[in-house]
């Protein structure tokens, strides 16, 4: 009996052999994709159930630098790759402690007198007293302003016309809403994000108030409708500074006839040290970034990665792209799970980039410092990270795909623009400032969900950018708004710089506030 295989042609054992290094191939690129879904799926849970922030735990950086020591050490795998560490920052000052109660709030005394001297009070006598602080809460009040306007007659000309005060210039003729109640309406839905079906609710059920949900829309169409010249002007202000950032924010509008939503934007435009800017789009397209930036626009444009940016400054030569390392940041740490050496090595080195701009911000420096101590300091530790991704790139050692090799793309990719913010003590370090002034929007469309339709848009927008002007200026929304209704009715269009937030506050207090 031959043995299996003794008699087996050529031709066979060349095509066995094809066939198993073609199984080969195909068993590393089925380990390959199941390594990348894993990785896709272990992110897609850390996004929904894991914690959002980006923050490094001192437990993680001790782990992290034990691991790059074992890195370091003569045999060890990834060597070469790992460079030089900067200087730790120092630590964060301490936080002032604040006051219980609040001194500047007006002051209600109650006396609490003992059931003994009420009965008798001749008989004791008064050696001192406690005093306990408790902070206590009014309801809101909703008042009827009757306006009385007196007519007289003369009593030398009995036969003149009657005298009577005019009335004041009012929002709209035969409207009962006064601009304090406009006002906080406003407040209400666009700063404490109540929609309007709750605020008829609340009017009805504890104030006995009815107000129709239709009527409450139609008088948020005349507040913007009446702040729309200060919106105008105060887009041609932040537009005169020559360095803005922009990002886009998804807002769900009613689109009649279709008996569903569709997907809206609010793009914002944002200046660092100044106001902001929200502009109502159907699209999330380039085409949009021409109805908010003019023409003649020259300057710096701080944004994300987003094709639309790229393609809309290709045809602006006099417009720059600056990036943002937030965003750089956020790759890496979503690559933390199943590269840890290399993303903590790459996250620390940002961080010290952080520590350098929060020094920065802590001393008040101004652009041209900002500058040079960039220059000084910063650019060694950019150089030394690019220095380091494309040693890990060439190495082959991650999969273009992978989430650490997305995140090595996207940084060289769009190497310029993150290290534009070098060169220019202007220009921040990320994008931070718009996303802060976008995040109060994404907490109202969770409240009301959508916008009612696409004309509404614009108007949301316009209400939306005076109260985070507001904001950012430590203004009270509800007092500038009720002052500024209540003006606008009868100012002219030279007036209109005077109603802006900035103005408004620099008028009451005698200098002009500081956006934060």
């Amino acid at each position: 009996m031959e043995k299996p295989g003794k008699n087996i042609p050529f031709e066979e054992v060349e095509r066995l052999l094809e066939m198993l290094k073609h199984l080969e191939s195909e068993n590393q690129r089925l380990r390959q994709e199941n390594q990348l879904l894993r990785e896709k799926v272990d992110f897609i849970l850390r996004r929904m159930f894991g914690s959002s922030s980006e923050k490094l735990h001192p437990g993680q950086l001790e782990l992290m630098l034990s691991l790059q020591e074992e890195a370091q050490a003569p045999g060890k795998d990834g060597a070469s790759l790992l460079e030089g560490e900067a200087v730790p920052s120092k630590p964060r000052p301490k936080r002032e402690s604040r006051e219980r109660v609040p001194s500047h709030l007006p002051v209600v005394e109650e006396v609490l007198e003992p059931k003994e001297v009420a009965a008798d009070p001749g008989q004791w006598r008064r050696i001192g007293e406690e005093r306990t602080e408790l902070l206590d809460c009014e309801p809101a009040r909703y008042i009827r302003r009757v306006l009385i306007r007196p007519k007289y007659v003369s009593r030398a000309d009995k036969d003149a016309a009657p005298v009577i005060a005019p009335l004041p210039a009012l929002p709209q003729e035969r409207c009962i809403a006064a601009p304090g109640l406009l006002a906080s309406i406003a407040v209400a839905k666009y700063c404490d994000h109540l929609p309007l079906y709750r605020q008829e609710s609340i009017l009805r059920t504890r104030h006995g108030i009815t107000l129709p949900r239709s009527t409450l829309a139609r008088w948020m169409e005349l507040v913007a409708f009446w702040l729309e010249p200060v919106y105008r002007h105060l887009r041609g202000e932040i537009l005169q500074s020559g360095y803005i950032q922009v990002d886009e924010t998804p807002i769900k509008y009613l689109d009649p006839g279709n008996g569903k939503t569709s997907q809206g934007y609010f793009w914002t435009a944002h200046s660092p040290g100044g106001d902001t800017l929200f502009q109502w789009e159907t699209s999330r397209a380039a085409a949009c970034l021409e109805n908010i930036i003019p023409v003649d626009f020259s300057g710096v444009l701080q944004c994300d990665a987003y094709a639309a940016y790229p393609s809309f400054a290709g045809k602006r030569e006099a417009i720059k792209l600056a990036g943002c390392w937030a965003h750089a940041r956020r790759h890496f740490h979503d690559a933390r799970e199943h590269t840890p050496l290399h993303s903590d090595w790459i996250l620390r080195q940002i961080g010290h980039l952080y520590a350098i701009e929060r020094n920065l911000r802590e001393r008040r420096v101004g652009p041209d410092l900002r500058e040079a101590v960039r220059a000084a300091q910063s650019r060694p530790i950019l150089n030394r990270i690019k220095r380091t991704l494309e040693k890990i790139s060439v190495s082959g050692r991650h999969l273009p795909k992978s989430c650490f090799g997305q995140a090595m793309a996207y940084t060289l990719e769009n190497w310029n623009e993150l290290t534009l913010y070098a060169t220019n003590g202007r220009i921040e370090i990320d994008n931070n400032l718009v996303e802060n002034a976008i995040r109060p929007t994404a907490i109202g469309k969770k409240n009301w969900l959508f916008i009612g339709d696409a004309d509404t848009g614009q108007r949301s927008a316009i209400i939306y950018s005076l109260i985070e002007c507001c904001r950012r200026r430590g203004i009270d929304p509800q007092a500038y708004l009720r002052d500024v209704l209540t003006r606008l009715p009868a100012a002219t269009n030279k007036m209109i710089p005077e109603f802006t937030p900035a103005k408004w506050a620099e008028a009451r207090s005698g200098k002009l506030p500081k956006a934060a």
